[in-house]
């Protein structure tokens, strides 16, 4: 009995030890993700986004705004119905050169935008402007004090393409013209022609034109109506503007649209 009482008592202490060493690294590793007292435990797959992100997360050093990490701003809702009538914005359109040193509201700006190239039948994404088969090829930039924004019509917001006052850097693409760095807004219409071409071949450049001078009184017809004025640029150095702006390679700049409030 002896015996086999100590030949049983060998073999359980063999068993508890192999269980032991089976059981031992699932342990450690449980151990290495327990949370600390009091802290709550980490979401699935912490432990790697902690060893891959490395963007920076301090607060006081946010990262440098470029055209590849726009902020996104909405806009003023514009307003349905101005005071005056089209026969009368049409019959007070004049080409004004000379501005006021005053800023435009961004209620302003947002309701030149809008008309520029606002959605008007969200069902269909259908514009203020036509477009030759809706294909709708332009971009739309205003440059002012604050920056060079970029006008995104599905959500009727801003995207910040760069930061500071390139108004001085736009004059010097467009000959020295003063009312480009005198106006506190100017509108930058290009179009990205390929956009168009997919549709309709060699016609998509001729198209683009006709669609730019669309817009283009669109915003002078607006202005007009919101007690604002402005003039159609179209003498620039075009790879000038495209480089001093920092437009997308794919895009062509077709017009500029100083706008401002009228001096005098």
């Amino acid at each position: 009995m002896t015996n086999v009482t100590g030949h049983h008592h060998l073999l359980l202490r063999g068993v508890l030890l192999l269980l032991t060493a089976l059981l031992a690294p699932g342990l450690l590793s449980a151990a290495r993700h327990e949370p600390a007292p009091g802290r709550p435990p980490e979401p699935p797959g912490a432990q790697v986004a902690a060893t891959t992100d490395h963007t920076d997360t301090n607060p006081a050093s946010p990262p440098a705004v470029t055209p590849t990490s726009p902020e996104r701003r909405m806009l003023p809702a514009p307003a349905p119905k101005g005071r005056m009538s089209l026969e009368e914005t049409l019959a007070a359109r004049r080409s004004v050169r000379l501005f006021a040193d005053k800023p435009l509201t961004l209620e302003q700006i947002a309701q030149l935008c809008w008309a520029a190239q606002g959605i008007t039948e969200p069902q269909r994404g259908l514009r203020t402007a036509p477009s030759a088969g809706a294909k709708y090829p332009m971009e739309l930039y205003v440059v002012s004090a604050e920056g060079v924004d970029h006008y995104v019509p599905a959500s009727h917001a801003f995207e910040r393409h760069l930061p500071g006052d390139l108004r001085p850097a736009l004059q010097q693409a467009a000959y020295s013209q003063e009312c480009i760095r005198q106006a506190p807004a100017c509108f930058v219409v290009a179009a990205d022609v390929q956009r168009t071409a997919s549709k309709y071949g060699d016609r998509a450049e001729r198209y683009c034109f006709i669609e730019a001078g669309h817009i283009g009184q669109n915003v002078l017809l607006q202005a007009t109506a919101s007690d604002l004025a402005g003039v159609p640029v179209g003498a620039y150095d075009d790879d000038a503007v495209a480089a001093k702006l920092r437009l997308p390679a794919n895009l062509r700049v077709l017009y500029l649209l100083p706008i401002g409030h009228p001096q005098g």
